[in-house]
């Protein structure tokens, strides 16, 4: 099968993403995600070579893998999305669809025990879980929509056995943590206007 030649962009999401950074920076990071697009994971060489010193300003965008190469979540969502949506626009036309679809016999107990235990792990488990580690519910989000999507696979086409395990190697990142609400100070003129008030009680 051929390579997908595209994946979604949305302009908001990159505006907003990106605010505050040089156009060389922008640059830099746009750079990237097409090498991830186009070739995959990367080593911190291949960074190096592209981009040099402009990594340090944009290397909170990607994460490291089990195997310690560089990807962007965001793109390899989108890729997955891009997949999931294709393969399923050709099955229709093949007829292959959920009401056509014979059902298949498990093989071995193992397997069908596997499939089956991811299979039963809802959206609000996996919210509870990052929330829990002090980790963003729409990060969780991210994770159940990037997997569930993929059939309960990695990036690499390997399947997710064990998704807590995955949630801290690859999601789990200083980025994805929430943020304590910042304090709220009060200005000079409604200290005043609170002190006036409670001069005339």
């Amino acid at each position: 099968m051929a390579k997908d030649p595209a994946f979604l962009f949305y302009p908001s999401d990159w505006i907003s993403g990106t605010l505050g950074m040089t156009f060389e920076e922008k640059g830099a990071y746009f750079e990237l995600l097409m090498t991830q697009f186009n070739q995959g994971h990367m080593t911190s060489h291949m960074i190096g070579r592209m981009v040099g010193q402009l990594w340090s300003s944009i290397e909170h965008k990607f994460v490291k893998d089990e195997n310690g190469l560089w990807y962007n979540i965001r793109l390899e969502e989108e890729k997955e999305k891009r997949k999931a949506f294709t393969e399923s626009r050709r099955n229709n036309i093949k007829g292959n669809n959920q009401h056509t679809e014979k059902k298949t016999k498990k093989v071995g107990h193992k397997k069908g025990h596997m499939t089956t235990h991811m299979e039963n792990v809802n959206e609000n488990e996996i919210i509870d879980y990052f929330k829990e580690k002090g980790y963003t519910k729409e990060t969780a989000k991210k994770f159940y929509d990037f997997y569930s999507v993929s059939g309960w696979k990695d990036s690499n086409g390997k399947k997710v056995i064990n998704w807590k395990q995955k949630a801290q190697s690859v999601w789990f990142t200083e980025e994805n943590k929430i943020k304590p609400e910042p304090i709220k100070y009060k200005s000079v003129a409604e200290q005043i206007e609170e002190m006036r008030k409670y001069g005339e009680k």
